[in-house]
């Protein structure tokens, strides 16, 4: 069954259940269930590799034992059973827990609940969810993005908060073109449900041991949002991290001035939320001048801290970062005067839609050199599309112009290159990106009143010559 089948079935059970009160809580039944069926998926794995093996979830808890039969329990023998399962995992010991798998399963669950009122509703979903999902059989872990993506669909605040589901090929030629490597800190301070991750993970071979260890340190998100952090661990569970380093947190709660060296990165891949606004208590955690109420403004400064020195950064920003003034216009000064801000890709429009029709663009620097010149290039509909859609989404395919593009650069129609004294002159206004400003003409009443006359003649005659000849037509079939 297609990923929207399985949401759409899971719903359509939910939906029966009293305890179920809107798509948040829907949400959030779905998420603690997928994370417990793959924290039992991992701790088979763990059984196979490892010796001595001691289980981390109590043994009549793993999902096996009264999960994975559809004759289990169910009714309220089984609503007590998860209750009683929760206590227990939140009040798991973890002094002597040193493979922190322990912590893993305490945390994620320590603020889950259980929604459903119905335990013969909740055992239909168990097993709707066993049919459906079998990890070992899986050769695509991004299935959770694809889960998550299907959900916000449902949502009708689903892109008000800014909260965009980033299409796999973006995620993918982001981390392609900042090349991350094995030793090298990565970071995505907006994670969501951890598609920038397993795109960096995705690149990876593990040739070693040491190569694995690494893999299990140098990999952090954080997400705000309970659900999609749920969704993370669950993803980079399936994807080799053993022990997700998935903060449930807001990164720009943090004071820049706070970030020791320990919290610099190398790489930083993300699409953080824009369209979104912060309170006061947040924005007061970056310098004065350079506040700001949106959401991805306080993300790009808080980045500029984040990077080491040399670290490179790929990130979605909508068109108003480009040209917009005021505050954003010290933030770019900042960008420029401080990164080298060597390339910046214009999207095709509709690449996040339904979430927003917002252009957006994609921005490349490494933090320790002035930027002298930037990269602009144009992006455009593939061929024998108008735009993109759920049925037509956005393929990998569609960046190859730009992969050729990006280490064989000229000056053409789709690219250009621009310096920086064009783009000082130009008050830091970093829209060059080659599209047209669309215009709305403003008529004065009596062109406009003429206009639609003339218009209005027009179309009436062409249905007059259209009825004239399907009644010709009707005549000759008599």
């Amino acid at each position: 069954m297609a990923i929207s089948g399985l949401t759409k079935a899971l719903k359509d059970i939910m939906r029966m259940d009293e305890g179920i009160n809107g798509d948040a809580q829907y949400i959030g039944q779905i998420t603690w269930l997928l994370f417990l069926k793959a924290f039992d998926y991992k701790e088979q794995e763990w059984e196979i590799l490892e010796e001595n093996y001691k289980p981390v979830m109590p043994t009549m808890y793993q999902w096996r034992n009264w999960a994975a039969n559809d004759e289990g329990i169910t009714g309220d023998e089984l609503l007590k059973f998860i209750e009683h399962m929760f206590d227990d995992i939140k009040s798991l010991e973890t002094y002597d827990d040193k493979t922190k798998r322990k912590w893993l399963l305490k945390t994620t669950i320590n603020d889950v609940i259980n929604y459903m009122k119905s335990g013969t509703l909740l055992r239909q979903v168990i097993n709707k969810l066993n049919k459906e999902l079998d990890f070992a059989s899986m050769p695509d872990f991004h299935l959770f993005n694809d889960i998550y993506e299907t959900m916000l669909k449902d949502l009708q605040s689903a892109g008000k908060s800014g909260e965009f589901y980033t299409p796999r090929p973006v995620t993918k030629f982001i981390v392609e073109m900042v090349d991350p490597k094995i030793n090298e800190k990565v970071l995505d301070p907006a994670c969501g449900t951890g598609g920038f991750l397993t795109s960096v993970i995705d690149r990876y071979t593990l040739n070693t041991q040491e190569d694995y260890r690494l893999l299990q340190s140098n990999i952090k998100g954080i997400e705000k949002k309970p659900y999609p952090h749920i969704l993370c661990v669950t993803n980079l569970l399936l994807h080799n991290i053993d022990v997700p380093n998935i903060i449930n947190d807001n990164t720009l709660r943090t004071p820049v001035a706070d970030y020791s060296d320990n919290d610099l990165v190398d790489i930083i891949v993300t699409n953080p939320p824009f369209g979104g606004a912060e309170e006061d208590a947040v924005t007061s955690s970056v310098p004065n001048d350079l506040r700001s109420k949106e959401t991805a403004d306080l993300f790009m400064v808080h980045i500029m801290y984040l990077l080491k020195e040399n670290g490179r950064c790929g990130i979605v920003l909508p068109d108003g970062f480009l040209f917009g003034g005021n505050v954003k216009t010290s933030i770019k000064k900042k960008l420029l005067e401080e990164c080298n801000l060597h390339t910046i890709i214009r999207l095709p429009n509709d690449v996040f839609a339904p979430y927003t029709n917002i252009n957006t663009n994609l921005l490349f620097f490494e933090k320790g050199k002035k930027t002298e010149n930037i990269w602009y290039y144009r992006l455009e509909m593939p061929e024998g599309y108008k735009h993109f859609s759920k049925t037509r989404p956005m393929l990998d395919i569609h960046f190859d112009p730009v992969r050729a593009w990006w280490n064989n650069r000229e000056i053409s129609d789709v690219s250009q290159l621009i310096s920086i004294d064009e783009i000082k002159a130009n008050n830091y206004n970093l829209d060059f990106c080659g599209f047209p400003h669309e215009e709305e003409e403003i008529l004065n009443p009596y062109d406009f009143i003429n206009n639609y006359m003339t218009e209005r003649k027009e179309i009436s005659a062409n249905i007059d010559n259209l009825l004239q000849e399907i009644q010709t037509i009707m005549k000759k079939d008599i």
